[in-house]
């Protein structure tokens, strides 16, 4: 065996040590093909922008932009571009309360009577036992979506007016029974923060949220998707056609989905949420303990079987922690959620036990487009054998755009040749009241029926015969994609007894949730009772 000086070896040791700490701070490099996965992703569903974030051992691997922020402009997405975050706007809001519960003054499992003596739900014992963790995690009784008219599209309502009508919404199934994913019940979590805090969401997220991670792009209103400069303008398929589209501005929801953000912001994001809450210069945001209540399971989801080409994602435990759900995946635990808004879907994705976060904005409604991208990056890092996420979401897409168009067939055929109402249009006019949404009235304009929502300004349309007492109501919006079935029904005497509506399509948003309605005529002369 050959001797080395000890001068030489103990160089060869320092030279060693310094590589492996080089090492260790250097994350494992992207994809080789990720740009141009990403833009084979972008053309394949038809998206025009991206904003895409890569972290990995504490350190950002990549943060940029593909594509452009608007359809026929010029101007490129780059790592600063804006765009709605939606719904991974909630672990926002989760972490803002458990900051309240590091300085005592919220408490996880205390009710939320404590803290906001005048909310109510359907059922008094509900009322008392709701705690603040219940309002993260989707088990409320509340059905999908439900109450969710009150603020989609943006209402007159404001968000204190939205929660106190919560009362009225009978629920879906048994408390803390199922699981069903609602918004209106993060909008109550908002309204705890300012109770407690004194300050609005807005203000309270932004200062000790946004302003202590360093996301200096980033902003807490939905309204700030209308202003200039570097923002991804929201695009959708209308009647057919990917095109731009009028953004979500309403501010009564911010809590459940408000925040703008960039891929460079949202990199920052994620190394806060990987290190367990601490920043970047070596202080806490939260605590550990605030990171185990955001990541540990509470509510289980059923598992279903997925298509075929996504039968690699079938997960063996699925549920929902506060503002991320948890999933397992080739033997890790994945800590994500998505977001969607009118012309924005994102995808927030972490893999703990490697250290790797990723990020998808995008500006167009393609969920394909943001799983394919991130689904690959995970691959690569965990050696996952390759899969071509692309074809696979592509095949699944052209099915369910075939099962869509199918159910829309059927339904058409069932539409009466000539229809005609079974009663003059006249019997149909007038005002009625649904108990949690309010005021909707039928009115005889120029001999056709026109329905308003007379807290939703962009909820007017006109009502075709469709047959016998139904009728459908063909929003004059046309961005709404969201035309809904009324129908009446009439007492012993003739008159009309209720008039209840659903989604014309198995594709409109869930928001959307025409089924809860119940509408009842408001008595001549009688103003709306709420």
């Amino acid at each position: 065996m050959t001797r080395h000086p000890r001068p030489l070896l103990a160089l060869l040791v320092a030279v060693t040590a310094v590589a492996s700490i080089s090492a260790r701070q250097a994350p494992a490099a992207a994809p080789a093909d990720l740009d141009a996965w990403v833009q084979r992703a972008m053309t394949t569903f038809d998206v025009p922008g991206i904003g895409l974030a890569i972290v990995k051992d504490g350190a950002v691997v990549t943060a940029k932009g593909y594509g452009v922020r608007r359809l026929g402009a010029p101007d490129k997405v780059d790592a600063h571009t804006l765009f709605g975050i939606a719904s991974n706007t909630k672990v926002f809001t989760a972490t803002a309360l458990g900051l309240l519960v590091e300085e005592g003054k919220l408490e996880w499992d205390g009710p939320v009577v404590r803290y906001l003596p005048w909310f109510q739900m359907w059922d008094p014992w509900v009322t008392r036992e709701l705690t603040i963790r219940d309002l993260l995690v989707h088990r409320s009784g509340l059905g999908l979506g439900a109450g969710d008219l009150l603020w989609w599209p943006p209402s007159t309502y404001d968000r204190h007016q939205i929660a106190r009508r919560l009362r009225f919404i009978r629920p879906a199934t048994s408390f803390r029974s199922a699981y069903a994913y609602d918004n209106v019940l993060y909008l109550v979590a908002g309204e705890v923060i300012e109770a407690v805090s004194g300050q609005s969401w807005e203000d309270f997220v932004g200062a000790r949220i946004l302003a202590k991670v360093g996301m200096t792009d980033s902003n807490t209103r939905h309204s700030d998707a209308n202003a200039a400069g570097n923002v991804a303008a929201p695009h959708a398929r209308v009647d057919g056609v990917v095109r731009p589209v009028h953004p979500f501005d309403s501010d009564n929801t911010n809590a459940a989905g408000g925040i703008n953000s960039s891929a460079s912001d949202m990199a920052k994001w994620l190394m806060v949420q990987l290190a367990r809450g601490r920043l970047a210069d070596g202080s806490r945001l939260f605590s550990e303990a605030t990171s185990r209540q955001l990541t540990t399971m509470v509510t289980p989801i059923p598992i279903g079987d997925p298509p075929p080409e996504l039968a690699a994602l079938k997960p063996n435990l699925r549920g929902y922690a506060l503002g991320l759900g948890v999933q397992d995946y080739r033997g890790h635990k994945l800590v994500m959620h998505t977001g969607g808004l009118p012309g924005y879907v994102s995808r927030v994705l972490m893999v703990p036990d490697t250290n790797l976060g990723v990020v998808v904005l995008t500006n167009q409604e393609s969920g394909e487009a943001f799983d394919s991208i991130a689904f690959h990056v995970v691959d690569h890092y965990i050696g996952a054998p390759a899969t071509d996420w692309i074809d696979a979401y592509k095949a699944v897409r052209a099915r369910e755009e075939a099962a869509t168009a199918e159910a829309e067939r059927t339904t058409a055929a069932g539409r009466e040749a000539a229809p005609e109402p079974a009663l003059p249009l006249a019997r149909y006019a007038g005002a009625y009241e649904d108990a949690w949404y309010g005021r909707v009235d039928v009115r005889l304009e120029q001999g056709r029926l026109v329905i308003r929502f007379a807290h939703t300004p962009s909820l007017v349309g006109d009502l075709e015969a469709w047959r016998h007492d139904t009728f459908v109501a063909r929003w004059r919006d046309r961005e709404l994609r969201a035309d809904a079935f009324v129908t009446f029904a009439f007492d012993a005497d003739g008159r009309v007894e209720r008039a209840t509506m659903k989604a014309v399509s198995p594709a409109t948003d869930f928001s959307f949730d025409f089924q809860d309605l119940l509408l009842l005529p408001v008595p001549d002369g009688a103003g709306a009772r709420r």
